[in-house]
């Protein structure tokens, strides 16, 4: 999972990046893409850690990067190519001040937001109509082109010249025909408010009622991904603050996507993967090993819960709550599973 922070200057980007990444090394280049890798903080690993011992612990892993400015045009605007990185994103997360700072106005969270949505609109735009613009002198060529491609670029063409951004219109965001162009207002987006230390509010205005959101103290959590786990959990105490913005960006990136995890577990590893919810059995297995796949006879099925109530593998098939599943059966989130193959 790899997901974008993006931003109008003065947003605070930079401060959630770190807050959430722990990377403070920056090159100091504005230009550069930051990249930080961070396991996905899970108890459940942690516990099946705990009674299997085993030689490695391996958790979920999600990336947060932080696209460089790239150059900038004579008027003013941002050059196509400060979106390349963003378009390799599986999700954004747009960071929207909410705080007074000394030489800024105030805060206009709706302003900003609409502002920086349009810069994903227009940069989309650009692409479509070139494309079509291509299509349509292959035609005159009597070149042939993909006929349900070029509908649904102009479908496209309509939602944005509309303001509306691709995410908002589903047939558009996951039409596979379209996957190639990695469209950057299509992509699952996150809203996080960047809030002043005394301030849990969101801001309330209906343009933000599409997208998911939520407040983060961007100058506390940078100050607790510093601190030693005693430290910052007195600041968390005191700032009325549930879990580190780690953890809590976390959650909602994994229910952004529709991910969940299930877990393999030995006396050599144990191990949490992340899958689409939804997905069979036969398709886990493939994220685990593609052999896994070609050679898959049954999966060998425990729901975490079931299992700690039992303590043991043993134990949860003398219960019956360690069962056979083939190869159509909906993973759930938190399944220990063994993939049984033959190849």
């Amino acid at each position: 999972m790899k997901l974008g922070i993006i931003g109008l200057a003065g947003s605070g980007k930079t401060t959630i990046f770190e807050a959430l990444t722990r990377d403070f090394a920056g090159s100091g280049n504005k230009a550069d893409t930051r990249l930080g890798t961070i396991k996905v903080p899970d108890d459940r690993v942690d516990a099946l850690s705990r009674i299997f011992a085993p030689q490695k612990t391996i958790f979920a892993q999600v990336s947060y990067f932080l696209p460089g400015k790239g150059a900038q045009k004579k008027d003013g605007g941002r050059d196509e190519s400060a979106w390349t990185a963003a378009r390799d994103a599986d999700a954004l997360i747009h960071v929207v001040r909410n705080f007074r700072q000394f030489g800024l106005e105030d805060p206009n969270p709706a302003d900003d937001f609409t502002s920086l949505d349009q810069e994903l609109i227009i940069a989309d735009l650009m692409v479509v109509e070139k494309k079509l613009e291509r299509m349509a002198a292959d035609s005159k060529k009597a070149l042939k082109s993909d006929s349900e491609e070029r509908l649904l670029l102009e479908e496209c063409k309509a939602s944005l010249d509309a303001e509306i951004p691709l995410r908002r219109v589903p047939q558009l965001a996951e039409a596979r025909v379209l996957r190639g162009y990695a469209f950057l207002s299509a992509k699952p987006m996150l809203v996080l408010f960047n809030n002043t230390d005394d301030d849990q509010t969101a801001p309330d205005d209906p343009v933000f009622a599409h997208d998911p959101h939520m407040v983060i103290r961007g100058k506390i959590e940078h100050e607790l991904a510093q601190m030693s786990i005693e430290e910052a959990a007195e600041l968390l105490v005191e700032f009325d603050i549930s879990a580190p913005a780690t953890d809590r960006v976390i959650r909602k990136s994994y229910d952004l996507l529709g991910l969940i995890s299930f877990f393999t577990v030995g006396e050599d590893e144990v191990r949490a993967w992340t899958i689409k919810n939804g997905t069979v059995a036969i398709d886990a297995a493939e994220v685990i090993h593609s052999d896994l796949k070609k050679g898959f006879i049954r999966a060998e099925v425990t729901g975490y819960d079931d299992f700690m109530a039992a303590g043991s593998l043993a134990e949860a098939r003398k219960r019956g709550t360690f069962r056979l599943e083939g190869k159509t059966y909906v993973v759930a989130d938190g399944d220990i599973i063994t993939i049984r193959f033959n190849i």
